[in-house]
Protein backbone atom coordinates (compact mmCIF):
# COMPACT_ATOMS: atom_id res chain seq x y z
CA UNK A 1 0.00 0.00 0.00
CA UNK A 2 0.59 3.62 -0.17
CA UNK A 3 1.33 4.54 2.98
CA UNK A 4 3.18 8.41 2.50
CA UNK A 5 3.12 10.73 -0.48
CA UNK A 6 4.90 14.43 -0.44
CA UNK A 7 4.80 17.05 -3.06
CA UNK A 8 7.26 19.80 -2.95
CA UNK A 9 7.30 23.35 -5.15
CA UNK A 10 5.11 21.20 -7.47
CA UNK A 11 2.51 24.11 -8.98
CA UNK A 12 0.26 25.32 -6.26
CA UNK A 13 1.64 22.76 -3.61
CA UNK A 14 4.49 24.28 -1.67
CA UNK A 15 4.69 21.12 0.91
CA UNK A 16 2.51 18.71 1.62
CA UNK A 17 2.12 15.76 3.04
CA UNK A 18 -0.12 12.74 3.10
CA UNK A 19 -0.67 9.49 5.19
CA UNK A 20 -3.04 7.31 3.62
CA UNK A 21 -4.72 4.20 5.43
CA UNK A 22 -5.40 1.21 3.98
CA UNK A 23 -8.99 0.50 2.43
CA UNK A 24 -10.84 3.25 0.73
CA UNK A 25 -9.39 6.78 0.48
CA UNK A 26 -11.17 10.13 -1.05
CA UNK A 27 -9.52 13.60 -2.06
CA UNK A 28 -12.18 15.88 -2.42
CA UNK A 29 -12.65 19.55 -3.33
CA UNK A 30 -13.43 22.42 -5.24
CA UNK A 31 -12.80 22.45 -9.15
CA UNK A 32 -9.06 24.06 -9.41
CA UNK A 33 -8.27 23.55 -5.57
CA UNK A 34 -5.71 21.25 -6.72
CA UNK A 35 -6.36 17.76 -6.56
CA UNK A 36 -5.07 16.54 -9.81
CA UNK A 37 -1.56 17.91 -8.25
CA UNK A 38 -1.58 14.83 -6.25
CA UNK A 39 -2.86 12.73 -8.76
CA UNK A 40 0.17 14.46 -11.28
CA UNK A 41 2.63 13.75 -8.15
CA UNK A 42 2.13 10.04 -8.01
CA UNK A 43 2.53 9.92 -11.71
CA UNK A 44 5.87 11.79 -11.72
CA UNK A 45 6.67 8.50 -9.09
CA UNK A 46 5.68 6.45 -12.05
CA UNK A 47 7.92 7.53 -14.61
CA UNK A 48 5.39 10.10 -16.43
CA UNK A 49 7.38 12.80 -18.42
CA UNK A 50 7.69 16.03 -16.72
CA UNK A 51 8.13 19.85 -17.48
CA UNK A 52 9.65 22.59 -15.89
CA UNK A 53 6.19 24.31 -15.78
CA UNK A 54 5.58 22.02 -13.19
CA UNK A 55 8.04 23.98 -10.38
CA UNK A 56 6.61 26.13 -8.41
CA UNK A 57 7.02 30.27 -8.82
CA UNK A 58 10.12 31.42 -7.58
CA UNK A 59 11.68 27.61 -6.58
CA UNK A 60 14.59 26.47 -8.17
CA UNK A 61 13.06 23.04 -8.07
CA UNK A 62 10.11 20.17 -7.54
CA UNK A 63 9.60 16.92 -6.33
CA UNK A 64 7.40 14.42 -5.40
CA UNK A 65 8.37 10.65 -2.83
CA UNK A 66 6.18 8.10 -2.09
CA UNK A 67 6.77 5.14 1.11
CA UNK A 68 4.85 1.94 0.31
CA UNK A 69 5.01 -0.65 2.36
CA UNK A 70 4.21 -4.17 0.58
CA UNK A 71 3.14 -7.50 2.32
CA UNK A 72 5.53 -9.47 0.64
CA UNK A 73 7.96 -7.86 -1.22
CA UNK A 74 10.24 -10.68 -2.84
CA UNK A 75 8.79 -10.27 -6.51
CA UNK A 76 9.73 -6.48 -6.31
CA UNK A 77 13.18 -7.39 -4.55
CA UNK A 78 13.59 -9.69 -7.71
CA UNK A 79 13.06 -6.60 -10.17
CA UNK A 80 15.02 -4.37 -8.04
CA UNK A 81 18.22 -7.11 -7.92
CA UNK A 82 18.05 -7.08 -11.35
CA UNK A 83 18.39 -3.11 -11.96
CA UNK A 84 21.07 -3.36 -9.14
CA UNK A 85 19.02 -1.74 -6.71
CA UNK A 86 18.69 -2.22 -3.25
CA UNK A 87 15.75 -4.49 -1.85
CA UNK A 88 13.17 -3.12 -0.05
CA UNK A 89 13.88 -3.41 3.91
CA UNK A 90 10.55 -4.58 5.69
CA UNK A 91 8.25 -3.95 3.06
CA UNK A 92 9.23 -0.64 2.77
CA UNK A 93 10.11 0.71 -0.98
CA UNK A 94 11.14 4.45 -0.93
CA UNK A 95 10.26 6.29 -4.42
CA UNK A 96 11.95 10.17 -5.03
CA UNK A 97 11.67 11.98 -8.18
CA UNK A 98 13.68 15.71 -8.17
CA UNK A 99 12.92 17.85 -11.30
CA UNK A 100 15.11 21.03 -11.43
CA UNK A 101 14.96 24.32 -13.10
CA UNK A 102 18.25 24.00 -14.97
CA UNK A 103 17.15 20.79 -16.52
CA UNK A 104 18.91 18.25 -14.27
CA UNK A 105 16.90 15.32 -12.98
CA UNK A 106 17.12 12.83 -9.92
CA UNK A 107 15.12 9.60 -9.48
CA UNK A 108 16.10 7.55 -6.95
CA UNK A 109 14.63 4.34 -5.50
CA UNK A 110 15.08 3.30 -1.88
CA UNK A 111 18.22 6.27 -2.26
CA UNK A 112 19.78 4.98 -5.63
CA UNK A 113 20.28 6.72 -8.55
CA UNK A 114 17.97 4.90 -11.22
CA UNK A 115 16.07 5.91 -14.74
CA UNK A 116 12.45 6.96 -15.68
CA UNK A 117 12.05 3.52 -17.54
CA UNK A 118 12.64 1.68 -14.39
CA UNK A 119 10.32 3.81 -12.28
CA UNK A 120 7.79 2.94 -15.27
CA UNK A 121 8.63 -0.58 -14.88
CA UNK A 122 8.10 -0.16 -11.11
CA UNK A 123 5.00 1.47 -10.96
CA UNK A 124 3.03 -1.61 -13.37
CA UNK A 125 3.76 -3.39 -9.91
CA UNK A 126 2.47 -0.74 -7.81
CA UNK A 127 0.01 1.21 -8.83
CA UNK A 128 -2.69 0.74 -11.58
CA UNK A 129 -3.58 4.40 -12.46
CA UNK A 130 -6.86 5.49 -14.54
CA UNK A 131 -7.26 8.95 -15.11
CA UNK A 132 -9.21 11.08 -17.71
CA UNK A 133 -5.85 11.42 -19.89
CA UNK A 134 -4.21 7.76 -19.55
CA UNK A 135 -3.24 4.86 -21.55
CA UNK A 136 -4.64 2.61 -19.22
CA UNK A 137 -3.63 -0.85 -18.65
CA UNK A 138 -7.07 -2.05 -19.07
CA UNK A 139 -6.38 -1.52 -23.17
CA UNK A 140 -3.67 -3.15 -23.61
CA UNK A 141 -4.20 -7.02 -24.75
CA UNK A 142 -1.54 -8.32 -23.35
CA UNK A 143 -2.98 -7.37 -19.83
CA UNK A 144 -6.62 -8.02 -21.22
CA UNK A 145 -4.99 -11.86 -21.66
CA UNK A 146 -3.52 -11.47 -17.74
CA UNK A 147 -6.91 -10.45 -16.96
CA UNK A 148 -8.63 -13.53 -18.35
CA UNK A 149 -6.01 -15.84 -16.80
CA UNK A 150 -6.38 -14.71 -13.62
CA UNK A 151 -9.88 -14.83 -13.69
CA UNK A 152 -10.06 -18.56 -14.69
CA UNK A 153 -7.26 -19.42 -12.32
CA UNK A 154 -5.23 -20.59 -15.76
CA UNK A 155 -2.27 -19.88 -14.31
CA UNK A 156 -0.76 -23.64 -13.58
CA UNK A 157 -1.60 -24.15 -17.50
CA UNK A 158 -0.26 -20.85 -18.57
CA UNK A 159 3.00 -21.59 -16.77
CA UNK A 160 3.76 -25.19 -18.06
CA UNK A 161 3.18 -23.88 -21.97
CA UNK A 162 5.32 -20.64 -20.76
CA UNK A 163 7.98 -23.77 -20.16
CA UNK A 164 7.63 -25.52 -23.31
CA UNK A 165 7.71 -22.25 -24.94
CA UNK A 166 11.11 -21.32 -23.86
CA UNK A 167 12.65 -24.96 -24.49
CA UNK A 168 11.50 -23.93 -27.88
CA UNK A 169 13.53 -20.88 -28.12
CA UNK A 170 16.24 -22.64 -26.67
CA UNK A 171 16.59 -25.21 -29.05
CA UNK A 172 15.89 -22.65 -31.90
CA UNK A 173 18.92 -20.71 -30.78
CA UNK A 174 20.80 -24.13 -31.12
CA UNK A 175 19.99 -24.68 -34.18
CA UNK A 176 20.44 -21.25 -35.60
CA UNK A 177 24.23 -21.69 -34.02
CA UNK A 178 24.79 -24.52 -36.01
CA UNK A 179 23.85 -23.28 -39.39
CA UNK A 180 25.74 -21.03 -42.05
CA UNK A 181 28.01 -21.09 -44.52
CA UNK A 182 30.21 -24.30 -44.99
CA UNK A 183 33.82 -21.63 -44.95
CA UNK A 184 32.25 -19.35 -42.51
CA UNK A 185 31.64 -22.20 -39.93
CA UNK A 186 35.33 -23.97 -40.77
CA UNK A 187 36.75 -20.69 -40.03
CA UNK A 188 34.54 -20.65 -36.65
CA UNK A 189 36.57 -24.01 -35.79
CA UNK A 190 39.96 -23.23 -36.85
CA UNK A 191 39.86 -20.31 -34.61
CA UNK A 192 38.07 -22.47 -31.52
CA UNK A 193 40.69 -24.87 -31.65
CA UNK A 194 43.63 -22.35 -31.77
CA UNK A 195 42.07 -21.00 -28.82
CA UNK A 196 41.44 -24.43 -27.07
CA UNK A 197 45.34 -25.38 -27.94
CA UNK A 198 46.58 -22.07 -26.75
CA UNK A 199 44.60 -22.08 -23.54
CA UNK A 200 45.31 -26.09 -22.63
CA UNK A 201 48.66 -25.63 -23.87
CA UNK A 202 49.55 -22.71 -21.37
CA UNK A 203 48.00 -24.75 -18.45
CA UNK A 204 46.56 -21.79 -16.53
CA UNK A 205 45.43 -22.40 -12.78
CA UNK A 206 43.75 -20.36 -10.84
CA UNK A 207 45.76 -18.47 -8.25
CA UNK A 208 48.61 -19.13 -9.78
CA UNK A 209 49.03 -15.60 -11.44
CA UNK A 210 48.83 -13.68 -7.99
CA UNK A 211 51.78 -16.14 -7.15
CA UNK A 212 53.80 -15.52 -10.05
CA UNK A 213 53.40 -11.67 -9.53
CA UNK A 214 54.64 -11.36 -6.05
CA UNK A 215 57.44 -13.46 -6.80
CA UNK A 216 58.44 -11.54 -9.94
CA UNK A 217 58.28 -8.31 -7.82
CA UNK A 218 60.86 -10.25 -5.34
CA UNK A 219 62.94 -11.33 -8.24
CA UNK A 220 62.55 -7.94 -10.09
CA UNK A 221 64.53 -6.30 -7.20
CA UNK A 222 66.71 -8.89 -5.68
CA UNK A 223 69.97 -6.96 -5.78
CA UNK A 224 68.08 -4.10 -3.17
CA UNK A 225 66.35 -7.10 -1.06
CA UNK A 226 69.82 -8.90 -0.53
CA UNK A 227 71.44 -6.11 0.64
CA UNK A 228 68.74 -5.33 3.21
CA UNK A 229 68.52 -9.06 4.22
CA UNK A 230 72.26 -8.68 4.60
CA UNK A 231 71.73 -5.91 6.77
CA UNK A 232 69.16 -7.36 8.75
CA UNK A 233 71.06 -10.40 9.32
CA UNK A 234 74.12 -8.74 10.63
CA UNK A 235 71.93 -6.69 13.06
CA UNK A 236 70.46 -9.76 14.38
CA UNK A 237 73.30 -12.16 14.43
CA UNK A 238 76.36 -11.84 11.96
CA UNK A 239 77.32 -8.21 12.42
CA UNK A 240 79.92 -6.64 15.31
CA UNK A 241 78.19 -5.08 18.32
CA UNK A 242 74.38 -7.95 17.18
CA UNK A 243 71.48 -8.30 19.14
CA UNK A 244 72.55 -11.34 19.75
CA UNK A 245 75.50 -11.11 21.34
CA UNK A 246 74.03 -8.54 23.45
CA UNK A 247 71.62 -10.91 24.70
CA UNK A 248 74.14 -13.22 25.39
CA UNK A 249 75.66 -10.63 27.43
CA UNK A 250 73.00 -9.92 29.18
CA UNK A 251 72.06 -13.68 29.92
CA UNK A 252 75.38 -14.00 31.66
CA UNK A 253 74.94 -10.35 33.65
CA UNK A 254 71.25 -12.14 34.67
CA UNK A 255 72.84 -15.11 35.79
CA UNK A 256 75.47 -13.75 37.70
CA UNK A 257 72.47 -11.21 39.24
CA UNK A 258 70.53 -14.45 39.82
CA UNK A 259 72.48 -15.52 42.97
CA UNK A 260 72.25 -12.45 44.50
CA UNK A 261 68.00 -12.14 43.59
CA UNK A 262 65.55 -14.65 42.88
CA UNK A 263 64.05 -12.51 40.43
CA UNK A 264 66.60 -12.74 38.30
CA UNK A 265 66.20 -16.40 37.38
CA UNK A 266 62.92 -15.55 35.36
CA UNK A 267 64.68 -12.38 33.61
CA UNK A 268 67.57 -14.37 32.57
CA UNK A 269 65.02 -17.24 30.94
CA UNK A 270 63.06 -14.41 28.95
CA UNK A 271 66.69 -13.46 27.94
CA UNK A 272 67.21 -16.51 26.42
CA UNK A 273 64.29 -17.35 24.92
CA UNK A 274 64.48 -13.62 23.13
CA UNK A 275 67.92 -14.76 21.86
CA UNK A 276 66.60 -18.08 20.71
CA UNK A 277 64.10 -16.12 18.37
CA UNK A 278 66.17 -13.65 16.99
CA UNK A 279 68.61 -16.81 15.86
CA UNK A 280 65.12 -18.19 14.32
CA UNK A 281 64.62 -14.96 12.54
CA UNK A 282 67.75 -15.22 11.00
CA UNK A 283 67.90 -18.41 9.88
CA UNK A 284 64.49 -17.60 8.18
CA UNK A 285 65.67 -14.27 6.40
CA UNK A 286 68.53 -16.31 4.88
CA UNK A 287 66.59 -19.12 3.58
CA UNK A 288 64.00 -16.94 2.45
CA UNK A 289 66.80 -15.08 0.38
CA UNK A 290 69.04 -17.72 -0.27
CA UNK A 291 67.00 -18.81 -3.40
CA UNK A 292 66.89 -15.47 -5.02
CA UNK A 293 70.22 -15.75 -4.80
CA UNK A 294 70.87 -19.64 -6.11
CA UNK A 295 68.54 -18.70 -8.78
CA UNK A 296 69.41 -15.61 -11.10
CA UNK A 297 67.85 -16.91 -14.24
CA UNK A 298 64.10 -16.99 -12.34
CA UNK A 299 63.63 -13.42 -13.00
CA UNK A 300 63.42 -14.74 -17.00
CA UNK A 301 60.95 -17.43 -16.62
CA UNK A 302 58.85 -15.66 -14.22
CA UNK A 303 58.44 -12.72 -16.56
CA UNK A 304 57.66 -15.51 -19.51
CA UNK A 305 55.10 -16.68 -17.39
CA UNK A 306 53.68 -13.41 -16.29
CA UNK A 307 53.42 -12.73 -20.22
CA UNK A 308 51.50 -15.53 -20.90
CA UNK A 309 48.76 -14.86 -18.45
CA UNK A 310 48.75 -10.93 -19.69
CA UNK A 311 48.21 -12.65 -23.02
CA UNK A 312 45.15 -15.29 -21.79
CA UNK A 313 43.63 -12.76 -20.08
CA UNK A 314 43.85 -9.71 -22.62
CA UNK A 315 42.24 -11.98 -25.20
CA UNK A 316 39.93 -14.29 -23.43
CA UNK A 317 38.80 -12.14 -20.14
CA UNK A 318 39.80 -9.84 -17.16
CA UNK A 319 40.58 -12.82 -14.48
CA UNK A 320 41.93 -16.55 -14.79
CA UNK A 321 38.36 -17.90 -14.21
CA UNK A 322 37.14 -16.03 -17.04
CA UNK A 323 39.88 -17.81 -19.48
CA UNK A 324 39.18 -21.11 -17.69
CA UNK A 325 34.94 -20.57 -18.85
CA UNK A 326 35.87 -19.51 -22.39
CA UNK A 327 38.05 -22.75 -22.80
CA UNK A 328 34.75 -24.79 -21.44
CA UNK A 329 32.63 -22.70 -23.96
CA UNK A 330 34.90 -23.13 -26.49
CA UNK A 331 35.34 -26.35 -26.28
CA UNK A 332 31.15 -26.92 -25.98
CA UNK A 333 31.04 -25.36 -29.16
CA UNK A 334 34.04 -26.49 -31.34
CA UNK A 335 32.25 -30.30 -30.86
CA UNK A 336 28.87 -29.26 -31.37
CA UNK A 337 30.52 -27.41 -34.86
CA UNK A 338 32.64 -30.78 -35.54
CA UNK A 339 29.43 -33.01 -35.13
CA UNK A 340 26.83 -30.44 -36.41
CA UNK A 341 25.28 -32.49 -38.66
CA UNK A 342 24.56 -35.08 -35.92
CA UNK A 343 23.44 -32.16 -33.35
CA UNK A 344 21.91 -30.59 -35.93
CA UNK A 345 19.41 -33.74 -36.96
CA UNK A 346 19.05 -34.48 -33.29
CA UNK A 347 18.21 -30.49 -32.63
CA UNK A 348 15.42 -30.35 -35.27
CA UNK A 349 13.94 -34.04 -33.74
CA UNK A 350 13.27 -32.39 -30.63
CA UNK A 351 12.11 -29.43 -32.04
CA UNK A 352 9.66 -31.30 -33.98
CA UNK A 353 8.51 -33.00 -30.65
CA UNK A 354 8.63 -29.79 -28.60
CA UNK A 355 6.13 -28.19 -31.37
CA UNK A 356 3.84 -30.84 -30.85
CA UNK A 357 4.01 -30.53 -27.51
CA UNK A 358 3.62 -26.83 -27.55
CA UNK A 359 0.39 -26.81 -29.74
CA UNK A 360 -1.39 -29.10 -27.52
CA UNK A 361 -0.85 -27.28 -25.03
CA UNK A 362 -1.65 -24.03 -26.68
CA UNK A 363 -4.76 -25.66 -27.98
CA UNK A 364 -6.09 -27.06 -23.97
CA UNK A 365 -5.11 -23.33 -23.20
CA UNK A 366 -7.37 -22.05 -25.76
CA UNK A 367 -10.18 -23.85 -24.80
CA UNK A 368 -9.71 -22.99 -21.00
CA UNK A 369 -10.11 -19.45 -22.26
CA UNK A 370 -13.09 -19.39 -24.01
CA UNK A 371 -15.00 -21.31 -21.33
CA UNK A 372 -13.84 -18.28 -19.27
CA UNK A 373 -14.48 -15.70 -21.44
CA UNK A 374 -18.00 -17.30 -21.57
CA UNK A 375 -18.12 -16.71 -17.97
CA UNK A 376 -16.21 -13.55 -17.36
CA UNK A 377 -18.65 -11.34 -19.95
CA UNK A 378 -21.84 -12.18 -17.67
CA UNK A 379 -19.71 -11.32 -14.57
CA UNK A 380 -18.64 -8.16 -15.63
CA UNK A 381 -21.81 -6.99 -17.55
CA UNK A 382 -24.01 -7.61 -14.18
CA UNK A 383 -21.19 -5.17 -12.05
CA UNK A 384 -21.96 -2.75 -15.04
CA UNK A 385 -25.62 -2.98 -14.57
CA UNK A 386 -25.25 -2.00 -10.90
CA UNK A 387 -22.74 1.23 -11.92
CA UNK A 388 -25.03 3.26 -14.57
CA UNK A 389 -25.09 0.90 -17.29
CA UNK A 390 -28.59 -0.58 -17.31
CA UNK A 391 -28.49 -2.18 -20.47
CA UNK A 392 -24.64 -2.09 -21.31
CA UNK A 393 -22.89 -5.21 -22.55
CA UNK A 394 -19.67 -6.50 -21.41
CA UNK A 395 -17.98 -9.32 -23.61
CA UNK A 396 -14.45 -10.92 -24.25
CA UNK A 397 -13.69 -12.67 -27.38
CA UNK A 398 -10.96 -15.38 -27.94
CA UNK A 399 -9.20 -15.13 -30.78
CA UNK A 400 -6.53 -17.03 -33.03
CA UNK A 401 -2.53 -15.89 -32.81
CA UNK A 402 0.57 -16.99 -33.74
CA UNK A 403 1.94 -19.48 -31.13
CA UNK A 404 3.63 -16.54 -28.47
CA UNK A 405 5.09 -16.36 -25.22
CA UNK A 406 1.47 -16.53 -23.59
CA UNK A 407 -0.16 -18.93 -25.74
CA UNK A 408 -1.39 -18.99 -29.46
CA UNK A 409 -4.28 -16.53 -28.63
CA UNK A 410 -5.47 -12.81 -28.44
CA UNK A 411 -8.15 -11.87 -26.34
CA UNK A 412 -10.29 -8.37 -27.16
CA UNK A 413 -12.48 -6.70 -24.07
CA UNK A 414 -15.32 -5.51 -25.85
CA UNK A 415 -18.54 -3.52 -24.65
CA UNK A 416 -21.73 -1.74 -25.85
CA UNK A 417 -22.68 1.08 -23.45
CA UNK A 418 -26.43 0.99 -24.96
CA UNK A 419 -28.85 -0.95 -26.59
CA UNK A 420 -28.92 -1.44 -30.12
CA UNK A 421 -25.24 -0.98 -30.20
CA UNK A 422 -22.71 -3.88 -31.37
CA UNK A 423 -19.91 -4.02 -28.90
CA UNK A 424 -16.61 -1.68 -29.52
CA UNK A 425 -13.30 -2.83 -28.38
CA UNK A 426 -12.51 -0.62 -25.53
CA UNK A 427 -9.55 0.81 -26.96
CA UNK A 428 -12.06 2.62 -28.57
CA UNK A 429 -14.34 3.92 -26.47
CA UNK A 430 -13.30 7.53 -26.11
CA UNK A 431 -15.03 8.53 -22.73
CA UNK A 432 -12.93 8.97 -20.03
CA UNK A 433 -16.12 8.01 -16.96
CA UNK A 434 -17.05 5.06 -19.65
CA UNK A 435 -13.74 3.19 -19.16
CA UNK A 436 -13.10 3.74 -15.83
CA UNK A 437 -16.58 2.59 -14.43
CA UNK A 438 -15.66 -0.55 -16.72
CA UNK A 439 -12.70 -0.60 -15.00
CA UNK A 440 -14.13 -0.45 -11.47
CA UNK A 441 -16.50 -3.29 -12.63
CA UNK A 442 -13.72 -5.39 -13.80
CA UNK A 443 -12.04 -4.98 -10.46
CA UNK A 444 -14.70 -5.44 -8.62
CA UNK A 445 -15.39 -9.13 -10.36
CA UNK A 446 -11.24 -9.73 -10.29
CA UNK A 447 -10.54 -8.30 -6.88
CA UNK A 448 -9.55 -11.70 -5.16
CA UNK A 449 -6.74 -12.21 -8.57
CA UNK A 450 -5.48 -8.45 -9.16
CA UNK A 451 -1.92 -8.56 -7.27
CA UNK A 452 -1.51 -4.73 -8.01
CA UNK A 453 -1.96 -3.32 -4.62
CA UNK A 454 -2.81 0.16 -4.89
CA UNK A 455 -5.97 1.62 -7.57
CA UNK A 456 -5.87 5.14 -8.34
CA UNK A 457 -9.32 6.46 -10.18
CA UNK A 458 -9.67 10.05 -11.17
CA UNK A 459 -13.07 11.23 -12.43
CA UNK A 460 -14.60 8.00 -12.02
CA UNK A 461 -17.81 9.48 -10.99
CA UNK A 462 -17.99 11.60 -14.34
CA UNK A 463 -21.06 12.17 -15.67
CA UNK A 464 -22.88 10.29 -13.00
CA UNK A 465 -25.11 11.27 -9.99
CA UNK A 466 -27.52 10.41 -7.15
CA UNK A 467 -28.27 6.72 -7.22
CA UNK A 468 -25.74 6.18 -9.81
CA UNK A 469 -23.03 7.77 -7.56
CA UNK A 470 -24.13 5.53 -4.63
CA UNK A 471 -23.78 2.25 -6.03
CA UNK A 472 -20.12 3.82 -7.19
CA UNK A 473 -19.33 4.64 -3.87
CA UNK A 474 -20.69 1.11 -3.11
CA UNK A 475 -18.61 -0.99 -5.83
CA UNK A 476 -15.02 1.00 -4.68
CA UNK A 477 -15.73 0.34 -1.17
CA UNK A 478 -16.44 -3.59 -2.15
CA UNK A 479 -13.46 -3.07 -4.14
CA UNK A 480 -11.36 -1.66 -1.52
CA UNK A 481 -11.37 -4.78 1.05
CA UNK A 482 -8.59 -6.63 -1.14
CA UNK A 483 -6.64 -3.10 -2.22
CA UNK A 484 -6.05 0.22 -1.71
CA UNK A 485 -8.57 2.55 -3.49
CA UNK A 486 -7.14 6.14 -4.02
CA UNK A 487 -9.93 7.90 -5.79
CA UNK A 488 -10.77 11.43 -6.48
CA UNK A 489 -14.60 12.37 -6.47
CA UNK A 490 -16.80 15.35 -6.61
CA UNK A 491 -20.08 12.96 -5.66
CA UNK A 492 -20.53 13.16 -1.92
CA UNK A 493 -22.67 9.91 -2.51
CA UNK A 494 -19.11 8.59 -3.36
CA UNK A 495 -17.28 10.25 -0.61
CA UNK A 496 -19.25 9.38 2.13
CA UNK A 497 -18.40 5.84 1.70
CA UNK A 498 -14.40 6.01 2.20
CA UNK A 499 -13.15 4.98 5.08
CA UNK A 500 -10.06 8.01 4.86
CA UNK A 501 -11.39 11.37 3.96
CA UNK A 502 -9.30 14.40 2.71
CA UNK A 503 -10.11 17.46 1.78
CA UNK A 504 -7.85 19.84 -1.07
CA UNK A 505 -8.29 23.83 -0.87
CA UNK A 506 -6.64 26.76 -2.20
CA UNK A 507 -5.56 29.54 0.66
CA UNK A 508 -3.57 33.00 -0.51
CA UNK A 509 -0.93 33.82 2.08
CA UNK A 510 1.49 37.12 1.55
CA UNK A 511 0.26 37.59 -2.26
CA UNK A 512 0.54 33.74 -2.94
CA UNK A 513 -1.57 30.83 -3.51
CA UNK A 514 -1.15 27.69 -2.03
CA UNK A 515 -3.04 24.07 -1.96
CA UNK A 516 -3.61 22.93 1.14
CA UNK A 517 -4.20 18.90 2.60
CA UNK A 518 -6.01 17.78 5.14
CA UNK A 519 -7.09 15.05 6.62
CA UNK A 520 -11.31 15.23 7.97
CA UNK A 521 -12.60 14.04 10.49
CA UNK A 522 -16.05 14.77 12.72
CA UNK A 523 -17.92 17.70 11.97
CA UNK A 524 -15.29 18.85 9.84
CA UNK A 525 -16.02 15.83 7.21
CA UNK A 526 -19.77 16.44 7.63
CA UNK A 527 -19.32 20.01 6.80
CA UNK A 528 -17.00 19.12 3.49
CA UNK A 529 -19.68 16.61 2.45
CA UNK A 530 -22.56 19.18 3.26
CA UNK A 531 -20.47 21.77 0.88
CA UNK A 532 -20.43 18.58 -2.15
CA UNK A 533 -24.11 18.58 -1.80
CA UNK A 534 -25.18 22.17 -1.33
CA UNK A 535 -22.03 24.78 -2.24
CA UNK A 536 -20.54 26.85 -0.37
CA UNK A 537 -22.81 27.66 1.95
CA UNK A 538 -23.92 24.92 4.22
CA UNK A 539 -27.74 24.59 4.92
CA UNK A 540 -29.32 23.11 7.85
CA UNK A 541 -30.54 20.33 5.63
CA UNK A 542 -27.29 19.89 3.48
CA UNK A 543 -25.50 19.12 6.89
CA UNK A 544 -28.83 16.79 7.77
CA UNK A 545 -28.12 15.11 4.71
CA UNK A 546 -24.35 14.82 4.96
CA UNK A 547 -25.13 13.65 8.50
CA UNK A 548 -27.42 10.49 6.87
CA UNK A 549 -24.95 9.39 3.80
CA UNK A 550 -22.25 9.67 6.85
CA UNK A 551 -24.23 7.04 8.78
CA UNK A 552 -24.96 5.21 6.01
Amino acid sequence: MLQTLRARNLALVEDATIEFAPGFNVLTGETGAGKSIIVGALGLLLGERADKTLIRSGAEQCGAEAVFHLADSSALDALLEDHGLPPCERGQLIVRRIISANGAGRNLVNDSATTLQVLKELGRHLVDLHGPHDHQSLLDGAFQLELLDAFGRLWDRRCAYERVYEEYGDLEARKKALEGDDQALSAQMDLLAYQVKEIEEAAPVEGEDEEVEREHAEAANAQRILELASAARAALTDGEGAAFDALAAAQKALGDLAGLMEAAGAWRDEARVAALQIQELSAAIETHVRRIEDDPGRLRQLEERLAVYHRLKKKYGPTVRDVLAHLDRSRARLQDLQTRGERRAEIEARLAETMGRLRQLAERLREDRRKVCGRLGPAITAELRALGFPHGAFQAVIEEADLGPAGADRVEFGFAPNPGEPARPLRLIASSGEISRVMLAIKAVLADHDRIPLLVFDEIDANVGGEMGQAVGAKLAAVSRHHQVLCITHLPQVAAQAGTHFAVTKEVSGGRTRTRIRRLSGEERVEEIARMLGGRDSTSVALRHARELLRK
